[in-house]
């Protein structure tokens, strides 16, 4: 039995009551990712999704997906664990414990790998498999317990659900707010009025994060405004903009860096831990380039074939020349005019949705077609600036 720990809000408050968060992610929230994210105004950031049997039994497969090298300047930390056995689960978080102040039970992941592997959210039907595996970490490891969840169209049945998981003995509940289905092509809106609720019909001392529809900074304060959370995680957001967990009041052209300045802070941050040869810091650097990338890969397509064609996964040296080469594009275009204040960021230029209208050589946001899953059956509901998730009359996701 582990000895006693602090839960819950105590929890909470002992590591400085985040507010703007890293989510966990497939891959993508390695080490340096973690720092960067951390240089960019996050309070606490997520590891990947770590897989429980095979975390536990190989230490290569550790070797390759967790570095535990000790950086005082990434924590506090959460390890995130996919798994459907509580025995397993608590060995992977037995070996991880000494490394994060807690750890975190994956029971939102989508995707087919999770259906296939009975994880993830494909485990929301099984409510005494979820907790037994809680409560046994809660009741056996020397560190929190914490859990990620997705909706249940029926809001009754997510408020159930997330009673249960705390009852159990989770310490934070992390809400994505997006059904199941809501996936890829069909991500759709988040629902941040199933949040509020559980804001609203929760007790007062549950520690709430909310996840979803986060695309600028102020998206997170306007997310905390709108459903009472304690805390908002960005996932995709901080893949296309690491300063989306700055205060939105910042200068626009901090919020919204300059692609080769921001790819150039990255690749530096694996420079100065030598990490060049560390595996799992390695892992996702071509996709994390891709997406600072996005807004000029179709403008100037050679840099897009050179990152794609020219760039090895487990190699860092291949990666230095494509920035390089991305820098000298945009100081080529700068002589030109291409680039220039007048075409810039400004506070007085907004789009159809009131944020500023970003400019191709700065990093922004990727906004998905609105499509939502037939098989969700939910009626429209109107939103507007002031009072929602979305900045304008969308069909939002309602019970």
């Amino acid at each position: 039995m582990a000895s006693k720990k602090l839960h819950g809000r105590d929890f909470y408050n002992k590591i400085g009551r985040p507010k703007r968060i890293l989510a966990p992610m497939v891959d993508q929230s390695e080490l340096p990712w973690r720092i960067l994210a951390r240089r960019s105004g996050a309070d606490l950031c997520y590891s990947p999704m770590f897989h429980s049997r095979l975390f536990g039994e190989s230490e290569d497969y550790r070797n390759k997906v967790f570095s535990t090298r000790t950086i005082p300047e990434e924590r506090p930390l959460i390890i995130q664990f996919c798994g459907n056995d509580p025995e397993i689960m608590l060995k992977a978080a037995k070996i991880a414990a000494p490394y994060c102040d807690a750890v975190d039970v994956n029971l939102g992941c989508p995707q087919g790998i999770a259906k296939k592997g009975k994880y993830g959210s494909f485990l929301q039907e099984n409510w005494n498999l979820i907790e037994s595996i809680i409560t046994k970490l809660h009741t056996e490891l020397s560190i929190p317990v914490t859990a990620k969840i997705r909706i249940f169209p029926d809001p009754q049945k997510t408020l159930d659900y997330a009673k249960m998981i705390l009852k159990a003995g989770a310490s934070i509940l992390a809400v994505h707010g997006r059904l199941r289905e809501q996936k890829g092509h069909f991500t759709g809106i988040a629902d941040w009025e199933q949040i509020q609720m559980l804001r609203k019909n929760l007790p007062s001392e549950t520690v709430l994060f909310a996840n979803g529809n986060i695309l600028h900074a102020q998206d997170i304060d306007r997310c905390i405004k709108y459903t009472g959370v304690d805390g908002v995680l960005s996932a995709e957001g901080s893949l296309y903009n690491p300063r989306i967990f700055l205060p939105p009041s910042s200068p626009l052209m901090t919020l919204y860096p300059r692609i080769d300045d921001m790819c150039e802070e990255y690749l530096n941050i694996i420079r100065e831990f030598k990490l060049e040869s560390d595996y799992s810091s390695l892992s996702a650097i071509k996709g994390h380039l891709f997406k600072l990338m996005r807004p000029l890969l179709s403008i100037h397509t050679d840099i897009r074939s050179k990152l794609a064609q020219g760039c090895t996964p487990r190699d860092f040296e291949t990666f230095p020349p494509v920035v390089a080469m991305l820098r000298k594009r945009l100081l080529e275009c700068e002589e030109k005019g291409e680039i220039n204040e007048d075409k810039d960021v400004k506070e007085s230029v907004k789009d159809s949705m009131g944020y500023p209208v970003i400019p191709w050589w700065r990093v922004q946001p990727y906004i998905r077609p609105l499509e939502v899953p037939l098989v969700t059956k939910r009626k429209p509901v109107e939103v507007t600036a002031d009072e929602g998730p979305v900045k304008k009359k969308v069909n939002a996701s309602v019970a």
